[in-house]
């Protein structure tokens, strides 16, 4: 059994249930006598290789609890990608604080971290328990059900076009939002979970798992407005042409990369803003509008699905159990057993480390929309109190002066 000093730390993007799996390490392992005490890592594996750490031990239930309930990494994250060498110096630091188990909270870096500190104690033949917990919006973890982080992140893109679409019919035009997503379609196909009525938005979703092509773009958009007078659009960021090249790399000029080499798709309103330009070029629409929903969509205070806060913090137990118990390292994974609910697995490291999820086929059913596998997949995922919208009857009255 796994004892002594444990070290929890988050990675990556944050997301509005993120802290609700460090409480509930935090708390779990206060549970066993044997743990001496619980650190924190601040901003994820930079903070240990830097020394960085809090004791979690001094902090009270009840903080602990308000903490759990507020969005985004409580101790702060990283974009670091270890490599070899950064993961040695890593294990390192665990070796001088004779820390006992490991747990990163994280995506598919973070768990190929995990899993690589996860080696080097082995073959130093140090006891040491490493454990990766769940976290993505992006919800693109194999071996998961979907992942903690992304049913809040796919409630918050259901209402902002929820509400997109009622002010798209108040002022008709056409509309185009731009969700994450560099590789799985996941959270821009939510969008379609804010819809009521059969003519409501979004009346077009593109997602990155099938080949983009602007002029079959222009020729959808051109249909829905004809139709509708009006056309709502989702559109994930990573949308590619047939050779796998970002859209947004095609169409601007000038883009930024990311630490890893990758055009800098998020945080900039580049893909709407081209999108926009090419519509009311070739299709004459004057009133064309866009937005880049970015970092709005991960940490948003005032949309969190309690289904996920629920397992975000059951994942963050369950890391403790399979760490104290399970006698093995690995990967905590949610599993469906019904509808609904869920159990956790520990999945190999290897099984999920650098490994990417995209969206099945069963749930895309065109270039340009999603099935009713989907949304009976993703509907109780975004929990209690969804909002929902009505309309105006349409009782007309006759007309004196302009009579037919």
């Amino acid at each position: 059994m796994a004892s002594g000093k444990i070290l929890v730390a988050q990675g990556g993007g944050p997301t509005a249930v993120i802290n609700q799996s460090l409480v509930g390490v935090a708390l779990e392992a206060r549970r066993f006598g044997n743990i001496e005490r619980i650190y924190g890592a601040r901003h994820g594996v930079r903070g240990i290789v830097n020394e960085d750490f809090v004791d979690l031990t001094q902090e009270t239930h009840h903080n602990l609890e308000l903490v759990a309930g507020t969005p985004a990494s409580a101790l702060g994250s990283t974009r670091d990608k270890p490599d070899l060498a950064y993961c040695q110096e890593i294990f390192k630091v665990l070796q001088a604080h004779q820390i006992g188990q490991f747990y990163y909270i994280g995506g598919n870096d973070s768990s190929d971290t995990v899993r690589i500190v996860s080696l080097e104690a082995q073959k130093a033949g140090y006891p040491l328990r490493s454990i990766h917990i769940p976290k993505t919006i992006d919800n693109d973890l194999v071996g998961n059900d979907h992942t903690p982080g992304f049913p809040s992140a796919a409630r918050f893109v259901a209402q902002a076009f929820a509400g997109a679409n009622l002010d798209n019919a108040a002022l008709p035009g056409v509309y185009v939002g731009v969700v994450m997503g560099r590789h799985a379609g996941f959270l821009t196909a939510a969008s379609t979970l804010g819809k009521k009525f059969p003519d409501d938005g979004p009346h077009l979703i593109y997602l990155p798992e099938r080949t983009f092509n602007l002029e079959n773009f222009l020729a959808d958009v051109k249909s829905m407005y004809e139709r509708h007078g009006r056309c709502v659009i989702a559109v994930s960021e990573g949308i590619h042409d047939a050779s796998g090249k970002p859209m947004a790399a095609l169409l601007a000029k000038d883009l930024e990369h990311d630490a890893h080499g990758n055009v800098q798709l998020s945080g900039n309103g580049a893909l709407a803003d081209l999108l926009c330009e090419e519509i009311k070029a070739k299709l004459k629409i004057k009133r064309v509008r866009g937005d880049t929903f970015g970092y709005l969509q991960r940490s948003f205070i005032g949309c969190v699905s309690d289904v996920d806060q629920r397992e975000a913090r059951e994942v963050g137990e369950k890391a403790v159990q399979f760490a104290l118990w399970g006698g093995r390292d690995g990967s905590v994974a949610i599993k469906r057993t019904g509808f609904y609910s869920v159990d956790y697995e520990l999945l190999p490291l290897e099984a999920v480390a650098g490994k990417t999820r995209v969206m099945e086929d069963e749930f895309i059913a065109s270039g340009t929309d999603v099935t009713d596998a989907f949304s009976m997949y993703l509907r109780p995922l975004l929990g209690s109190g969804m909002p929902d919208a009505f309309r105006l009857r349409h009782n007309p009255v006759a007309k004196v002066l302009h009579k037919a």
